[in-house]
């Protein structure tokens, strides 16, 4: 076991790529071993050889179509409609398009890339300072990722054997509770640190903004309804529903808002193309390190060991949160999935936990590791886009960290915030 997560780490540091961290940890074990490497082979495509597994570039191309043809902007302005008003809107907007763009894409780096284009350059105009702007977009982009439909929920029902249509139900309030406390945080920062200074406005003419942005915004506002709808009425399944978001978007983008051009749109599929490939290549290589884990009894070394020094649930969440908090600082949230929740999902059921509750447990930590260095990807995506340096956004990263972990204890320890909708 120290020789295959030493051999991890070293490469790691040495920034090769995960998918390829993976591949070689794995197939070097197995040489050692004399297992003959067509093992590791079989596992690779074999673990993406899923139906379920095919949502994934789907929703990547769903959430490029509607940041490419207008339907993100439109969500933007319901969204500012909606909040825009009191001190601290335009980010707490930010958030909020997140939640609404969330429910098509599926992944916080298109959540983050879409949104941080279009409200970072806003919020610096009306006066936020850039790095604030920068670490609210990195830190609510994480929404991808926990709102359904979420690229995680299906790679862990896949991995564990749960109902990826019952986790994304599961998913409904821990995305509403991280939204709602990002907002929350956002606006307090902005009257303390005296901010986004706002017209005032009467109730009338905020009613009259808010059903002209809901008009403006009907269509895009009918994608996450027709797929999350279909998925909960049982009409199509979640992979059925990224194909439907897609002919959607495409519909919406080219004969209703226009904006789509066929230049556009191969640019489009070739982009989704590439970060597809990227995502499969690192669940298929985390398959084969999980083969080599199995093979070595590792998760059976692993759980009886936490078996042996932890007496509690409440003992293990608290162990699992940190274990969970660190490895999403160093890897990948589909690969600590596809290698973790094999062996950490038996032991929670050996304490009592359930596994579409301790799903959220995982995900909403791994999700954390996306706005942290060095793998953190939102917030290489946010920086990049605001022409800024890690280091000078580390004050208001920190604000934010500290709000998305406190959601992540709630929901670890508060079993009702997932489990409401399925009881």
């Amino acid at each position: 076991m120290v020789q295959l997560v030493g051999g991890l780490l070293a490469l790691f540091l040495l920034s090769v790529p995960i998918a390829v961290s993976l591949g070689i940890v794995a197939f070097a074990t197995l040489h050692s071993g004399g297992i003959p490497l067509v093992a590791a082979v079989q596992t690779v495509f074999e673990s993406m050889d899923s139906f379920s597994l095919m949502a994934v570039p789907f929703y990547i191309i769903a959430g490029s179509i509607m940041q490419a043809g207008g339907i993100s902007a439109r969500l933007l302005a319901l969204a500012n409609a909606i909040v825009g008003w009191v001190r601290g809107g335009l980010g707490a907007s930010a958030t909020l398009t997140s939640m609404f763009f969330a429910t098509i894409s599926g992944s916080s780096s298109a959540t983050t890339a879409a949104i941080g284009t279009i409200t970072i350059p806003a919020m610096v105009k009306k006066g936020y300072p850039r790095p604030f702007a920068t670490a609210v977009v990195a830190a609510s982009g994480e929404l991808g990722v926990v709102i359904p439909p979420s690229l995680p929920m299906i790679i862990y029902g896949l991995v564990i054997g749960v109902s990826v249509s019952d986790l994304f139900i599961a998913g409904i309030l821990p995305g509403i509770l991280i939204g709602c406390s990002l907002i929350l945080g956002t606006v307090i920062a902005a009257h303390w640190w005296q901010f986004d200074e706002v017209e005032q406005i009467t109730p009338r003419q905020w009613l009259g903004n808010l059903l002209g942005a809901f008009k403006a915004s009907g269509w895009a506002l009918m994608m996450p309804v027709i797929i999350l709808g279909g998925i909960y009425t049982g009409m199509f399944t979640p992979t059925e529903a990224a194909v439907v978001a897609i002919v959607y978007g495409l519909f919406v983008s080219v004969f209703i808002y226009r904006q789509l051009t066929l230049r556009m749109a191969v640019d489009v599929f070739i982009r989704s193309a590439v970060m597809s490939g990227g995502l499969l290549l690192i669940v298929g290589f985390a398959s084969a390190f999980g083969f080599v884990l199995t093979l070595n009894e590792i998760p059976h070394q692993v759980g009886a060991w936490i078996t042996s020094v932890v007496g509690s649930a409440v003992g293990f969440l608290l162990l699992v949160n940190v274990l969970l908090l660190v490895v999403g600082l160093f890897m990948e949230t589909l690969a600590a999935i596809i290698i973790l929740a094999p062996i950490l999902a038996p032991i929670a059921l050996q304490y009592g936990v359930d596994p579409l509750h301790f799903a959220f447990i995982m995900i909403v930590n791994l999700a954390v590791g996306m706005v942290t260095p060095p793998v953190g990807v939102n917030l290489f995506i946010a920086c990049e886009i605001a022409g800024l340096r890690i280091d000078q956004i580390v004050k208001w990263l920190i604000y934010f960290l500290a709000i998305l972990i406190l959601d992540v204890l709630f929901i670890s320890f508060i079993p009702g915030i997932s489990m409401f909708f399925l009881r």
